[in-house]
């Protein structure tokens, strides 16, 4: 990015750059002008819409900055399209003065000046020998009132007598020359003073972020080294010459307002009502009722301590051999410093960078709290990981970033960290731990009902489903080792028999000391309890019997369940009672529609008089014994209601 001059011209260089994670930068320019001088900032036309939301001017001699001024946002082809002429890709000057017929021109031929009104002009070609193949020539009605037809060639020059044709194409040049890179737009700075001035111009534009890496070193003994090293990309297209540079550590809100391009308001149209037609209003339903929300939905969270590895001893022939692997050595380190929720890197020292290159920059170099283990997880088959857990004790935001781990000279392998505040700690894993094996299993076992409850008519009973996970770790090296089983949790189901030492957004961790060349065993108990209602109403006799035989139901409960039961008894037996006064009813019945179907048939036939009546006697017997049963089955309704009705009450009063 650069600036020149509009009109007499002053540079203002890069003094300062801030590189963000988030996809900005913040750039500080500062400069002398002299009396006179005014300053263009050029930019991609991309970035137009960040600088005109950030932009600061400051006169730090105690001016006032008069105006500022940038390119539209119009196409070249749109502000070409407004003069009267255009010049294409290959101009010819008589293509040129076609399009300017009936302007006056100025034209010298040798010794001679010609002035005139343009009639046109052409390209001729020829074909002949001694004569060029094409020549540009001029039909001119001159002054005297001459028609003339001038060879352009033989021309030393042509002038537009008409100030402002020669303007207009002064200023079509002078928007060419602007857009001599498509992309690029101006801003022109003008500030009102008579003496020099400081000027200084700040923004933020898109920028490439800046990357950190680490170096985590180990020694024979001691805490570690860590490392840190910010990558910088310069890909403004302008050279960073010893400026001030920082990186920030964190993530500010940034985005993107429409500025540059001009907006426009669609204004309605209006009409009197007399000019109009009247159409149908449509009207929308009644929403006052509808019930809307947003359904709650778990949050998959990743693990805010990450994974953690522990390097693996060197062969011991290596070990003779390798030499202890030494921390970088830096010219200097940056400053820390906290901004708020971001975390600032000074670097102390004028740092240069040229245009399209890239720079590692020393930001970190202390020693932190760490020890090396062995971490293990649900979707590992086999062996743990060498891990090691890093506890941020430098007092500085530690940037997000992969990391290198040396061991005793020895390249142990690599890993990734998130930003690690001041005081947290993460768990990085770096190799796969070959002396170490791992297996599992599983055994579930079902509980009989271990709670019961009664309430408002609805018996809770609660059983539980216990799982243990076991773990099984073999270790076939000659050292104690230290191991973080990271356990992922289940939905629905709470520890039973081990206390984690960890507990991330989604997992439990144990840690587990396992003896050189032995094996230990990790069982990890969990318990899901299982609940399930019922209405006391609706349920039969036998299932209120089988409640009575749990164990787990108090002296109270079962008084009042023994109550339940022998009252739904009771109304079984009046239901029994009642079905069979139903089933007897309806045997009455169809023996009394036999009875009537035989007298009908005998009351014709002569000499059945005895018979007849003995049909009669056994109909009216019936309709003795169907009212009987009438009674009965009126009884056994009215005891079934007072049955209900006590029932209804010992559940409606039953609590336990």
């Amino acid at each position: 990015m650069t600036l020149s001059a509009c009109g007499i011209s002053a540079d203002l260089p890069v003094r300062e750059v801030i590189l963000y994670k988030h996809g900005v930068a913040f750039f500080e320019r500062a400069g002398e002008l002299k009396p006179g001088e005014s300053a263009r900032l050029d930019f991609k036309a991309d970035d137009m819409n960040d600088v005109l939301k950030s932009l600061t001017i400051t006169d730090r001699s105690g001016g006032k900055v008069s105006g500022v001024r940038y390119d539209a946002s119009e196409p070249l082809e749109k502000r070409l399209a407004d003069f009267p002429f255009s010049v294409g890709q290959q101009p010819s000057l008589a293509s040129f003065l076609d399009q300017m017929k009936g302007a006056r021109l100025e034209i010298k031929a040798g010794p001679e000046t010609i002035a005139g009104t343009i009639v046109g002009a052409r390209v001729v070609k020829s074909s002949e020998k001694d004569q060029p193949p094409e020549r540009e020539t001029l039909v001119l009605l001159s002054d005297g009132g001459d028609i003339r037809t001038l060879d352009l060639a033989s021309t030393s020059s042509v002038r537009l007598a008409d100030p402002k044709l020669q303007g207009l194409l002064r200023d079509y040049l002078t928007v060419l020359n602007g857009a001599r890179s498509k992309d690029r737009r101006s801003i022109y700075v003008e500030a009102a003073s008579d003496g020099g001035r400081q000027l200084v111009a700040s923004y933020v534009t898109p920028s490439a972020v800046w990357k950190s890496s680490y170096r985590l070193i180990f020694g024979a003994s001691g805490d570690p080294t860590l490392e840190g090293w910010a990558i910088v990309d310069n890909t403004t297209g302008e050279d960073w010459d010893k400026i001030r540079l920082s990186v920030v550590s964190g993530r500010p809100i940034s985005f993107i307002s429409k500025l540059y391009e001009p907006r426009y308001v669609q204004r309605p149209t209006a009409e009197l009502a007399e000019n109009t037609a009247v159409g149908p209003v449509v009207f929308q339903g009644d929403f006052s009722g509808a019930i809307g929300g947003v359904p709650r939905a778990g949050l998959a969270q990743r693990n805010s301590s990450g994974l953690a590895g522990a390097p693996p001893p060197a062969p011991k022939a290596a070990q003779q051999t390798l030499a202890v692997l030494e921390p970088s050595s830096v010219a200097s380190v940056a400053s820390g410093q906290d901004m708020g929720e971001l975390f600032e890197y000074s670097f102390p020292g004028p740092v240069t960078v040229k245009k399209g290159e890239s720079a590692m920059l020393p930001f970190l170099q202390q020693r932190l709290n760490a020890r090396r283990l062995l971490i293990f997880t649900d979707n590992m088959n086999l062996h743990p990981m060498n891990a090691a857990e890093l506890s941020n004790t430098t007092g500085k935001t530690l940037d997000g970033g992969p990391i290198t781990v040396y061991d005793n000279g020895a390249y142990g392998g690599e890993a990734l960290v998130e930003t690690l505040k001041a005081g947290d700690k993460r768990l990085i894993s770096y190799g796969v731990d070959l002396g170490t094996r791992i297996s599992t299993a599983w055994d579930s076992t079902r509980d009989v009902v271990r709670e019961i409850h009664l309430r408002r008519g609805t018996l809770t009973t609660r059983s539980a489903l216990q799982e243990t996970k076991t773990y099984t770790i073999k270790n076939v090296d000659a050292q104690l080792k230290t191991l973080i089983i990271e356990h992922t949790q289940r939905p629905g189901y709470k520890l039973v028999n081990q206390k984690p030492s960890e507990q991330t957004a989604d997992a439990y961790r144990f840690e587990v000391k396992v003896g050189s060349a032995g094996t230990a065993t990790f069982p990890l108990q969990e318990e899901r309890v299982l609940e399930q209602s019922v209405s006391v109403l609706s349920a039969t006799p036998d299932a209120v019997a089988s409640w009575l035989q749990n164990k787990t139901l108090s002296d109270a409960g079962r008084r009042q369940l023994e109550q339940i039961a022998a009252k739904k008894r009771e109304i079984a037996e009046n239901d029994s009672a009642l079905e069979q006064v139903d089933q007897d009813q309806r045997g009455v019945s169809e023996d009394q529609d036999r009875f009537r179907r035989n007298l009908q048939s005998l009351g014709s036939v002569a000499g059945q008089q005895d018979q007849v009546q003995q049909y009669a006697r056994q109909l009216a017997a019936s309709e003795t014994k169907l009212a009987t049963l009438r009674d009965n089955q009126s009884q056994l309704r009215r005891k079934k209601a007072t049955l209900q009705s006590e029932l209804n009450a010992l559940i409606d009063k039953a609590e336990f």
